[in-house]
C-alpha cells in the first residue's frame, strides 16, 4: 500500500550521498559500494599503506559516523592497503604534539580516539567486517568490527609497551583484546608485545577465519553474500543485539583507559613524532608490497 503525500511544516536534514562522502574521505579511504549497498572502506596513504597521522586519527570517527548511519549504506567492510595495517607514524603530522602536548593530546588524541572507537559500536546500523590484510598494530580498527578475517601471513602485535614506545595501551586496544581473549593471553600480550601469528589470531578468538591473501577480499564478499540474503530491518537489529559486549565493555573501560595513556605520555615524556617503525621490529625488510609512500620522518 502506498503511503498517502503529507504536508508537513519541515523537511528531512539532507544528508551527504555516498559520492559525496566517497569524496570527502578520499584522502584517507577508498571507497566502493556494490548495488546492494555493500561498502569497501580501504584505508590508504597516497594509495600505499596507510602511515599513521592525525588526520586519520580524526577522519576515522567521522567516517563511521557519517557512512555507518547512511540509509543506503547496508554493510561497511574495513580494510587496509596492501600487506601492512599500521607500522609507521607520519613525524609533521604528530609534531604538535611537542608544541602543544595538552591541546593536541586532549583533542586529537583524547576525543578524536575515542570517538574512533564509540563511533564505530555506537554510531553504526549495519553489519560491519573487518578484514585485516596485514601486519601492525592499531589492530582493533579491525577487530572490533562484529565479524573478522584476516590474511594467512601477517605479523601482529601491540606496540604500546615495547622499549621505544612507552605507552600505556588504553586507547581502545585494551578493550578489544581484553573483550575477545582469555584474560592471560590479553595481558601477556598487552604488557610484552608479543607478535601473534595469523595462527594466532585464529586460536585465541580474535578472527573467525584466516584467509590466503589472494582469496582474502573474495572471502569478505562472500559473507557479505550471506548477510545480504537476510531481511534488511532483521539484519540490522540482528547486528545491534551482537554488539551489546562492546557497548558495554566500552562504558565501563574506554574513558579511563584513554585518560590513563594520556597520562603515562606526560610522565614519560613520550611524543608520538618519535615513535620508531615497526618495519624492523615485525621482519619486513624489503617485504612492503607495495612499498611505503609519503613523508615518515
Amino acid at each position: 500500500m502506498m503511503s498517502k503525500k503529507r504536508e508537513t511544516n519541515t523537511s528531512f536534514v539532507k544528508w551527504p550521498t555516498f559520492e559525496e562522502i566517497k569524496e570527502m574521505f578520499k584522502e584517507h579511504f577508498i571507497m566502493d559500494r556494490r548495488e546492494d549497498g555493500v561498502v569497501t572502506v580501504r584505508m590508504h596513504t597516497k594509495g600505499g599503506p596507510v602511515i599513521w597521522s592525525m588526520e586519520l586519527h580524526d577522519a576515522i570517527g567521522k567516517m563511521w559516523r557519517m557512512l555507518g548511519t547512511d540509509r543506503d549504506t547496508e554493510m561497511i567492510i574495513f580494510t587496509g592497503t596492501g600487506n601492512l595495517w599500521v607500522t609507521d607514524f607520519e613525524a609533521a603530522s604528530w609534531a604538535a604534539e611537542g608544541d602543544n602536548p595538552a591541546e593536541t593530546r586532549y583533542n586529537h588524541m583524547f576525543v578524536d580516539g575515542r570517538r574512533m572507537i564509540i563511533a564505530m559500536i555506537q554510531d553504526v546500523e549495519v553489519p560491519t567486517l573487518g578484514v585485516l590484510s596485514g601486519s601492525g598494530g592499531h589492530t582493533e580498527l579491525a577487530l572490533m568490527c562484529d565479524l573478522a578475517i584476516a590474511a594467512d601471513d601477517i605479523t601482529v602485535l601491540d606496540p604500546h609497551m615495547l622499549p621505544g614506545t612507552n605507552n600505556v595501551p588504553g586507547d581502545g586496544i585494551h578493550s578489544c583484546f581484553m573483550e575477545l581473549m582469555p584474560p592471560r593471553f590479553a595481558v601477556w600480550y598487552l604488557l610484552t608485545g608479543d607478535k601473534m601469528s595469523a595462527q594466532d589470531l585464529l586460536r585465541l578468538g580474535l578472527v573467525s577465519e584466516i584467509v590466503p591473501r589472494e582469496k582474502l577480499m573474495d572471502r569478505a564478499y562472500e559473507i557479505a553474500d550471506m548477510l545480504m540474503a537476510q531481511n534488511r530491518i532483521v539484519r540490522r537489529l540482528a547486528t545491534q543485539l551482537v554488539r551489546r559486549n562492546w557497548r558495554k565493555r566500552i562504558a565501563d573501560d574506554l574513558d579511563m583507559a584513554f585518560g590513563t595513556e594520556l597520562f603515562g605520555m606526560f610522565c614519560s615524556d613520550e611524543l608520538h613524532s618519535e615513535l620508531l617503525s615497526m618495519i624492523e621490529y615485525l621482519g619486513l625488510e624489503g617485504k612492503i608490497d607495495p612499498p611505503l609512500k609519503g613523508k615518515i620522518r
